[in-house]
């Protein structure tokens, strides 16, 4: 790895914070082959907090676009073939209340809704795995400690361990530091939200018996509806280590161990090795502004919500992709830098989504749902047993369901899509059915084009104009491409079933495969490709 004295006087691109949304934004760049540099100061990844767990479908379809995705599968300790399914209990050798399967789009293997399914993952894995991709362009051991704008570009302290600085030219940096970004405070922004004040606590520990002992068959997530200690139990992997958070525990005042809080969720004293514990509070943040001239920022410096639902690093991911692809436009010299203006127009209401969908499925969590007769006697149990289900399933049914938000969020009001007379866009999650579209500003729909070979496999890295070719717009469009300098691949899909899937006879697909356009015929054509770069 590169040293920060090693650094070029002046990049591309600075990428501050190499956590998993700044690899991904360096990935995402690469792919459009611009490089970058990411300043990172942990110079391991620690396995002793694993933070995320769940790598969504719409994130892994990006691993599938980097090449990424069998990799990130094959290491994963969970397959994902494991499990799909979510058990409310009372403890982990106690009794099942009700339970949840097709949960976080792990079942969509092979399905035409995804080209790939959802992966129960930690996020210690993802960031090797990223790292090992993103190599020489990763430097490790230093932090960016100021920006500032300079002419056509920004110019970037870097300090390594020692203190020592380097500065450096940007014609662009990008804060994915976290929640106190250098980026987001040099841009004049600030978090609006709130935190809020309920305390937990997650544990890693080690039990080797402990698998032995529950009766509930394989499940991703234990939600256990104990009183006396509420809380949630998983598998980091299938040997002995599993995580738990114990809700609404206060780390600071509590009297318990970690080891007695362990043994109180789980509902035995199985021997169990604490490896490693993480206090924490849910916040419900989103940043005024995502960027300022050269200055963007991504992932939690731009946006933070609770985790229930796993939406977290994945809104990140998102960013980094919109992002990406954007600023590989503009500096490859085929789009305007007015593109840039999108990304917060389109990026900032979906993570507002994200965090109102989070707050909606922490508002009732295990302490809201449990109920002193689960644990009392079996006729207490039955007594308590309907309403307890009935409302596990009334209020976590869209957290364990939620393609509306993970493939659904689309970007219909963006000023660079060019809307149509289709079917209006819901504003956010209405239900737990995800109902695909090609209206624009929407993901492409998927579909399987034979085994193994996704539709979005034949999409090109730039612009994608899908669909009936014949079609008296598709040679107008492929000419005010080229007249534009526009990069664009073309993929003929003729048949009633691809015109009923798209909604018309051609669609222009943009490379983070949201549709731009979408029509029959188009009266300006150059004026819908200067409007999908940006101009």
């Amino acid at each position: 790895m590169p040293l920060v004295a090693d650094l070029p006087e002046r990049l591309p691109v600075v990428i501050a914070g190499g956590g998993p949304v700044g690899l991904a934004l360096a990935m995402e760049l690469e792919h459009h082959g611009v490089s970058s540099v990411v300043i990172e100061p942990r110079e391991e990844v620690s396995w002793l907090r694993p933070r995320a767990k769940t790598t969504s479908t719409r994130s892994m379809e990006h691993f599938r676009r980097w090449g990424l995705a069998g990799t990130l599968r094959e290491r994963a300790p969970l397959p994902v073939s494991w499990s799909d399914e979510a058990v409310f209990c009372t403890g982990l050798s106690g009794r099942e209340i009700t339970r949840f399967s097709g949960c976080l789009g792990l079942d969509l293997t092979g399905s035409d809704l995804a080209a790939e399914p959802g992966q129960q993952v930690p996020q210690p894995l993802v960031e090797e795995v990223l790292r090992e991709a993103v190599g020489p362009r990763l430097v490790l051991g230093g932090r960016v400690v100021a920006v500032e704008p300079a002419d056509e570009g920004v110019v970037v302290e870097i300090a390594d361990q020692a203190g020592a600085l380097k500065r450096v030219h940007a014609a662009y940096v990008v804060g994915c530091e976290g929640g106190r970004s250098v980026v987001r405070n040099a841009m004049g922004g600030r978090y609006v939200g709130v935190d809020t004040s309920r305390p937990n606590l997650s544990i890693v520990f080690r039990s080797p018996e402990l698998a032995g002992l529950v009766p509930f068959g394989p499940a991703v997530h234990y939600w256990v509806l104990n009183p006396d200690q509420p809380g949630l139990v998983g598998r980091l992997d299938l040997d002995d280590t599993w995580w738990c958070i114990a809700q609404g525990v206060d780390a600071a005042v509590t009297p318990l161990s970690p080891t007695q809080l362990v043994h109180n969720i789980i509902g035995t004293e199985v021997p169990v090795e604490i490896l490693s514990t993480d206090a924490w509070r849910a916040r419900m943040l989103l940043a005024d502004r995502y960027g300022r001239g050269r200055m963007f920022i991504a992932g939690d410096s731009a946006h933070q919500n609770p985790p229930w639902g796993g939406h977290g690093f994945n809104t990140g991911i998102g960013d980094a992709v919109n992002l990406g692809w954007k600023l590989a436009a503009v500096i490859n010299g085929w789009a305007p830098e007015s593109l840039l203006d999108s990304y917060e127009a389109e990026r900032r209401p979906v993570a507002a989504q994200t965090i109102e969908e989070a707050a909606r499925n922490m508002s009732t969590l295990a302490p809201e749902l449990s109920d002193p007769r689960l644990t009392g006697t079996d006729e207490q149990f039955e007594l308590a047993l309907p309403g307890v289900a009935a409302a596990v399933q009334a209020s976590k049914h869209r957290e364990f369901h939620s393609l509306p938000l993970t493939l659904g969020y689309h970007y219909a009001d963006s000023p660079i899509v060019v809307t149509d007379d289709g079917e209006k866009a819901a504003d956010g999650p209405q239900d737990d059915l995800y109902r695909p579209s090609a209206a624009p500003g929407h993901r492409l729909p998927h579909r399987w084009l034979a085994p193994g070979e996704s539709l979005y496999d034949r999409l090109g890295r730039e612009f994608t104009l899908a669909g009936d070719l014949s079609a008296p717009a598709a040679a107008a469009i492929v000419r005010a491409a080229e007249a534009e300098g526009v990069p664009l691949t073309t993929l003929d899909l003729r048949g009633d079933d691809w015109t009923e899937l798209l909604g018309g006879a051609l669609v222009l697909v943009r490379p983070d495969q949201h549709v731009a356009w979408r029509g029959d015929r188009a009266d300006d054509p150059v004026a819908v490709v200067r409007r999908a770069v940006g101009f």
